[in-house]
C-alpha cells in the first residue's frame, strides 16, 4: 500500500506539473481574514492561500519555530484560532496553507508537497494535514501520516470519550490510529414544521419520527405530502448518504471487483420513483434549486442534514434577509424557526475533518497538545458547541449537553444535540473503503442521466462502471 501511495502521489504530481505547462487554472479560490499581524501570499497557480501569523520570540524551545496546516478552507483555522492558540507558545508561529477542495486542487497541493516532504526546509515541511472521511484511508493507510498514540503520546483515557466511529474512519490496516477529530456528525432529518403540520396534523418531533422511522412509512408520507402539493425532498441526491452509510458491504472486495450494494440499487429505485411521480424538484445538491427550496418559497417537506449542515448551511439558506445585508437570526426572518429534526429512517453520518500529523514533522509536542485541546478536552469541546452549535467528538460533553436546557431557537426551541447523541450511537464505519469517494461521486452522476429519463438503468449502470474503471483502473467490473 506504501508503495502504491507513493506512486499514486508520483502520478498526481506529473499531472499537475502537465496541467500548468499548458497554462490550465482552477476556477475557485480563497482567502483567509487579513488582520494587522497576518501576512498573506496566494499562488495563482494553485490557488493555494498561504498565511503566517509571527509572534515574538520570547522562549527557547525545542520544537520547531514554524507549525505548518495544511487545510482547504478556514473552519479548522477558526477554531484553532479561537480554542487553542492563546496556549500556542511565544516562539511558535503558524502557517496556513489553505488550498480549495474544488477540483481535487487540495488533495493534489497535499500529495505534491507530501512527496517533497524529506528535503522541504524545516520551516515549509507540513506538520498538520486535514483530511475528510470519503479519501482519509488514502492518507491513513501509509507512511506519511504519523500514528497518534505510538507518535504522538495520546492515550487510550485521552481518546475514551471519542465516537468510536470517529476513530475508526482514520485507523489503519494495521490498527493503528493515524488521525482525530474535533467533530462528530451524525445527521438527522430536518423537516418544516408548518408542512408537517399541514401533511400529518402535527409538527412533534415525537410523532413526525414515527411517521418517517423506516423507508416505507417516508414513501407513505411522500406520497401525502404530494397530494398536499408538496415535494418530499429537493432533489435527486438528497438521501444518497443516509443509503450509501447503511451498506453491508464495501465498494471493492478482495478481488478487486466492484461491488454495487443492494442499499445503493434502492436508492435508486426510490429516486426514480419520487423523481417520475414528482416527490422532488429535480435538484442537486449545492445548486441554486436546492438551496432555494430550504427558504421562504419552498415547498419540500424536509432534507437530510449532519450537524454542521443544520447551522452553517440550512440556516442560512432559510433567512428572508442574509446577515450579510442585516438582516438577524430571528424568528420573522424568512423561516427561521419553522424547521425542526427527528431521527429519520436510518442513522447515518455526513462529513466531518480530521487532524493527521506528517510524518517529518519538528512539532510533535505542538501537535499533541493541539490534538488533546482540540479532540480530548471535554470543557473545551463543550464550549465550541454552546458558541457555534457544532457537534463534538466529546460523548461525556454532548451529553451533558444534550440532557440539559440546551435550545437551538432556529428548531423552534428544540435540544437536537439529544438526537445527534441517539444517532451517533448507531453510526457503523465497517465497510469503508478507500475507494469511496470516486465511487460515490460516479454512481450518483451516472444515475443522474436515468433520473432525468435520458438513459436506461443498464445504461446508467454501465457508465458508471466505465467511469469508475477510468478512475482506478485496477478495478474489474463483475
Amino acid at each position: 500500500m506504501k508503495k502504491h501511495m507513493s506512486l499514486l502521489l508520483a502520478q498526481v504530481l506529473l499531472l499537475s506539473t502537465l496541467t500548468a505547462c499548458s497554462g490550465q487554472t482552477a476556477d475557485s479560490s480563497t482567502s483567509t481574514p487579513s488582520t494587522s499581524d497576518e501576512q498573506t501570499s496566494t499562488n495563482t497557480d494553485t490557488k493555494t492561500t498561504t498565511s503566517e501569523t509571527t509572534q515574538p520570540d520570547t522562549t527557547d524551545s525545542e520544537e520547531g519555530k514554524t507549525l505548518v496546516i495544511y487545510a482547504w478552507n478556514e473552519e479548522f483555522q477558526s477554531r484553532f484560532n479561537d480554542y487553542y492558540a492563546s496556549k500556542l507558545p511565544s516562539d511558535i508561529n503558524v502557517k496556513w496553507v489553505i488550498t480549495p477542495n474544488q477540483n481535487n486542487q487540495y488533495q493534489n497541493k497535499l500529495d505534491e508537497d507530501l512527496l517533497k516532504q524529506d528535503a522541504a526546509a524545516k520551516d515549509d515541511k507540513i506538520d498538520i494535514f486535514l483530511v475528510e472521511a470519503d479519501y482519509a484511508l488514502k492518507y491513513v493507510d501509509t507512511e506519511y501520516t504519523l500514528d497518534v498514540k505510538k507518535d504522538i503520546g495520546l492515550t487510550d483515557a485521552d481518546l475514551v470519550d471519542q465516537y468510536t466511529y470517529t476513530q475508526k474512519i482514520t485507523t489503519d490496516s494495521n490498527g493503528a490510529l493515524k488521525g482525530v477529530s474535533w467533530q462528530a456528525t451524525p445527521g438527522l432529518f430536518v423537516y418544516r414544521r408548518s408542512i408537517a403540520k399541514d401533511v400529518l396534523g402535527t409538527d412533534d418531533p415525537v410523532e413526525v419520527q414515527a411517521a418517517l422511522s423506516d423507508w416505507e412509512k417516508f414513501d407513505a408520507v411522500a406520497e401525502k405530502s404530494a397530494a398536499k402539493g408538496y415535494k418530499m425532498l429537493s432533489g435527486f441526491d438528497d438521501s444518497y448518504r443516509t443509503f450509501s452509510n447503511n451498506v453491508s458491504t464495501p465498494w471493492v472486495g478482495s478481488d478487486n471487483v466492484i461491488d454495487i450494494d443492494d442499499n445503493l440499487m434502492k436508492w435508486v429505485d426510490q429516486t426514480k420513483t419520487y423523481t417520475d411521480k414528482g416527490y422532488n424538484n429535480k435538484t442537486s445538491l449545492w445548486n441554486d434549486g436546492w438551496a432555494k427550496d430550504q427558504g421562504l418559497s419552498g415547498d419540500v417537506f424536509g432534507f437530510f442534514y449532519s450537524t454542521w449542515g443544520i447551522n452553517f448551511t440550512l440556516l442560512g439558506n432559510s433567512l428572508e434577509t442574509p446577515i450579510a445585508e442585516g438582516g438577524k437570526e430571528e424568528v420573522g426572518n424568512g423561516i427561521f424557526g419553522d424547521y425542526a429534526v427527528c431521527e429519520g429512517p436510518q442513522a447515518y453520518y455526513w462529513g466531518g475533518t480530521w487532524i493527521c500529523a506528517a510524518k517529518g514533522t519538528d512539532n510533535l509536542g505542538t501537535i499533541k497538545d493541539v490534538m488533546l485541546t482540540l479532540t480530548c478536552d471535554s470543557d473545551t469541546m463543550k464550549q465550541i458547541t454552546l458558541d457555534t452549535q457544532d457537534y463534538t467528538n466529546n460523548k461525556a460533553a454532548m451529553e451533558e449537553i444534550g440532557s440539559s436546557d440546551f435550545q437551538s431557537a432556529f428548531l423552534g426551541g428544540q435540544n437536537h444535540i439529544k438526537l445527534f447523541n441517539a444517532s451517533a450511537k448507531n453510526i457503523s464505519m465497517d465497510n469503508i473503503s478507500p475507494y469511496d469517494q470516486g465511487l460515490n461521486e460516479s454512481f450518483q452522476q451516472a444515475f443522474m442521466d436515468y433520473f432525468n429519463g435520458t438513459v436506461t438503468k443498464d445504461q446508467a449502470l454501465d457508465n458508471f462502471y466505465k467511469d469508475a474503471l477510468i478512475k482506478y483502473p485496477e478495478l474489474k467490473r463483475p
